[in-house]
């Protein structure tokens, strides 16, 4: 079965690191597993080099990590390396690829050493949780740039569908304030059919190849397991791997925060936090933190021990809400493409905004307000632009009512720029300036 090579955006980031460094540091690629961090290392690497060496630390052997014990002689690491894999590098032609870098510390520590000697670039990539895990002891090298990558975001998926018109278009309509019209059915299939395949691209590998939405799905099961597994080594006790499956489960309920303690039982405070830092440094995870003062720098006031969590992809996200059920048995997909899904399933839109969001560059930050006694006001996102920020509340239906966003707008006016509605009907401006936006637009704001 084909198994391809996508466009990501990421790549003319690396090209950037590679004009602006001239060899001055390495570039550490960081994020979950599965994502496409090996493949576009080593895209790059053959497009942009005369020539490339790989070491993938998952299945080097012995004797290629002891290489990396004693850097006293570079000149005889270099011709070994060059020897095992067959490889003649060229200097300041060529780059070497550390690939799963958290498995061989030292040769991450090497990157220091590596740099100065300068003959050759350095590309190293790794899921951020796993470098933590695996670094303890080592000096981390100062000559490294670092870059997140995630999942495959709308645009790109479309481009794997050979669809290049799309997002600029969509863009288009929306520079220019005004609904896409006869389109916009079109476009929220679009969509929808990305949140169900999702942006993993094993996943969307397996689509085009087989257009089978039930094939699609096993993988993402086989990538879920996986996370669950990784979260299992770094936690014996399981619990870390409990909130990684309950977040669907915590978004359905609608409260304020996510309740670890309805999962696992009491921790203390320091256990939750760490446990939180994991999940977020696993990049599977996304987390929204409670700003205390929904104000530009919200960084400065968010409250660590209030947060929300979402899975970095939908597409992992869909199939988690029926963890528990075979394929066959659930109808989500029919409803989904359909455009038939029950509104208390509405929370798979709030995670596909805080994957939109994330992918475009924005940090998470939602905020909460006293209604009554007990009852508050939530707005699902803020986000901050110049000196002021932009509220968004998340509607999957019954988009007319939005009493928390109007409730914030009259006690912040003088902070806002522009207020979002996303939803799943066309572009409008609303007669109070509101923006109503479809969710195919919300990495545009």
């Amino acid at each position: 079965m084909e198994k391809r090579v996508f466009k990501r955006k990421i790549y003319d980031r690396i090209l950037q690191w590679k004009q602006e460094s001239n060899g001055d540091t390495a570039l550490m690629i960081q994020g979950a597993r599965r994502i496409g961090k090996s493949t576009i290392s080593e895209e790059f690497a053959r497009n942009e080099y005369s020539s490339y060496l790989i070491i993938d630390f998952n299945t080097a052997s012995s004797t290629v990590k002891s290489l990396f014990d004693d850097l006293m002689d570079l000149d005889f690491i270099f011709l070994q390396l060059q020897t095992i894999y067959n490889v003649v590098l060229e200097k300041r032609k060529s780059v070497i690829i550390f690939d799963e870098v958290q498995k061989c510390p030292n040769a991450r520590q090497a990157i220091k050493y590596l740099v100065q000697d300068g003959r050759y670039d350095y590309i190293e990539t790794g899921s951020l949780i796993s470098i933590k895990q695996n670094t303890k002891g080592i000096t981390i090298p100062s000559e490294e740039e670092r870059i997140d990558m995630y999942p495959m975001d709308f645009e790109e998926f479309r481009w794997a569908l050979g669809d290049t018109a799309s997002i600029p278009l969509i863009k288009t309509f929306y520079e220019k304030r005004i609904p896409l019209g006869v389109a916009h059915r079109i476009k929220q299939r679009d969509l929808r059919l990305y949140m169900l395949v999702g942006g993993m691209p094993q996943a969307v590998n397996e689509y085009i190849n087989t257009n089978n939405l039930a094939k699609v799905d096993a993988v993402k099961r086989r990538i879920i397991k996986l996370y669950s597994d990784d979260f299992l080594k770094i936690d014996a006790t399981g619990k870390l791997s409990k909130l990684f499956m309950a977040i669907p489960s915590q978004l359905s309920k609608k409260s304020t925060r996510f309740y670890t303690n309805s999962v696992v039982g009491e921790l203390g405070k320091t256990a939750e936090a760490e446990m939180i830092i994991n999940l977020e440094d696993s990049k599977a995870v996304l987390v929204s933190y409670h700003s205390d003062d929904p104000n530009v720098g919200m960084s400065l006031s968010q409250d660590i021990s209030k947060y929300k969590l979402f899975v970095s992809d939908t597409g992992l996200f869909v199939t988690m809400v029926f963890w528990d059920k075979d394929f066959t048995e659930n109808t989500i997909y029919q409803k989904l493409l359909a455009d038939k899904l029950e509104a208390n399933l509405g929370y798979i839109y709030e995670n596909l905004t805080a994957q939109m969001l994330t992918a475009a560059g924005n940090k998470l930050f939602y905020f909460t307000f006293e209604k009554d006694e007990k009852h508050s006001y939530e707005v699902d996102f803020l986000l901050s632009r110049g000196n002021k920020i932009c509220p968004i509340e998340v509607k999957s239906s019954g988009y007319k009512s939005h009493a928390s966003l109007d409730a914030f707008r009259a006690k912040y006016s003088a902070r806002i720029k522009n207020s979002y509605l996303f939803y799943t009907k066309d572009f409008m401006i609303g007669d109070n300036e509101m923006i109503y936006m479809p969710f195919y637009m919300a990495s545009l704001i």
